[in-house]
């Protein structure tokens, strides 16, 4: 795994060369207090990918390689062709250490890299919106967000001279999207330039920013700070959970386990990696665990949704929160995975099962919005 890694890491970073200067994130940088040491680098996972779980892995991946569309894309029903589902699933496979046109799944990532790079701009009234109308979806700035963090987790691993100037030319174009469409409160909603803002589709953009960030574009920082006011502004200083928008959307349930779970992760996507906020937020989650970690029958809307962010906020906690909390998810979800090597939810089956398939890889470490 170590010299995968490694050979991975020196590829993407041979290819990044010069690339342009970004400025530092708030946390960054060790303060004194080892604040660096919260962010893992992977050896802590020895052996928490087990066989069961690997074989787990290959049937989620194999179902979802003879599912994938002849354009490229993944969703099915009311998703076919969203970007967000398709730039999941690329990344499902990326997480198992392929890449574009390197490795048993690099042609599936190819092109499904290249299907999201023809979704941009094609309503004709936003340049750099990745955003597919022929299929209308609840939200299209969510889809834009994970699109834009696959086009960022994607940089440095295309070898194609071509392509790799077009993924250039097109993720700089997403991430000015992204920050012209930051509204006043210092997040993001359904639409370019929307007014209003929430937590769900916040996190989608900042954490895309962070993977564009450390694949070297440019980050305004007052952007990402206000940005954490806003995150901040979410979250219920008495119980710790995040609201859906700054002065509603509270309660508890799946929907709070799965927003506080974002809000942790947009914490850590700004560089904020310690601070009450951090605290509160992980020990809800913590908490929440019995009760969210099995919501009982078929999962609702929010399940994957909650746990790929979960898992990412405690693999960045590290220590006790990550050791307790990566088994309980995995031994979760394999004993939810259907006979095909699916996985259902509310959304789709190529959704659920790229989310499964990521969250379960995550001790892999190799995407790179894991090692920051």
């Amino acid at each position: 795994m170590g010299t995968r890694r490694q050979f991975l890491a020196q590829g993407g970073l041979a290819l990044l060369g010069t690339a342009g200067t970004c400025l530092a994130l708030p946390g960054d940088e060790p303060d004194g207090d080892d604040s660096r040491e919260a962010v893992p680098d992977g050896s802590a996972s020895k052996g928490m990918i087990t066989p069961k779980t690997e074989e787990a892995i290959d049937r989620g991946l194999a179902y979802l390689q003879l599912h994938a569309g002849r354009d490229g894309s993944f969703g099915t029903g009311q998703y076919t062709g969203n970007t967000a589902v398709t730039s999941l699933a690329a990344m499902a496979f990326m997480a198992h250490g392929d890449m574009p046109n390197r490795g048993p799944y690099g042609r599936i990532i190819s092109n499904a890299l290249q299907f999201v790079l023809r979704q941009e701009n094609r309503d004709g009234l936003h340049p750099g919106f990745l955003h597919n109308p022929s299929f209308p979806s609840h939200g299209p700035m969510y889809g834009h967000g994970f699109a834009t963090l696959f086009l960022a987790e994607a940089t440095g691993m295309v070898h194609d001279k071509e392509l790799r100037s077009q993924l250039d030319k097109k993720l700089h174009a997403a991430v000015k999207l992204i920050l012209d469409s930051q509204n006043p409160e210092g997040g993001w909603r359904y639409m370019p330039g929307s007014r209003e803002a929430d937590i769900s589709v916040t996190i989608c953009q900042i954490m895309a920013l962070r993977a564009a960030r450390n694949a070297g574009i440019y980050v305004p920082k007052n952007k990402v700070d206000k940005c954490v006011e806003y995150v901040k502004g979410c979250q219920d200083r008495r119980q710790g959970y995040f609201r859906y928008m700054k002065q509603s959307g509270g309660g508890g349930g799946a929907q709070s386990f799965a927003r506080t779970a974002a809000g942790v992760c947009a914490l850590y996507s700004a560089g904020i990696y310690k601070g009450p906020e951090v605290e509160m937020g992980l020990e809800f989650l913590r908490r929440s665990r019995p009760m969210l970690l099995g919501f009982g029958g078929r999962p609702d809307m929010h399940y994957f949704y909650g746990h790929y962010y979960a898992v990412q906020a405690m693999w960045t906690a590290g220590g006790r929160y990550w050791s307790e909390w990566y088994p309980a998810i995995r031994d979760e979800l394999i004993g939810r995975q259907a006979l095909d090597g699916s996985w259902i939810d509310q959304i789709c089956s190529h959704y659920a099962t790229a989310m499964a398939c990521i969250i379960l890889q995550v001790p892999n470490n190799y995407l790179p919005i894991l090692q920051k």
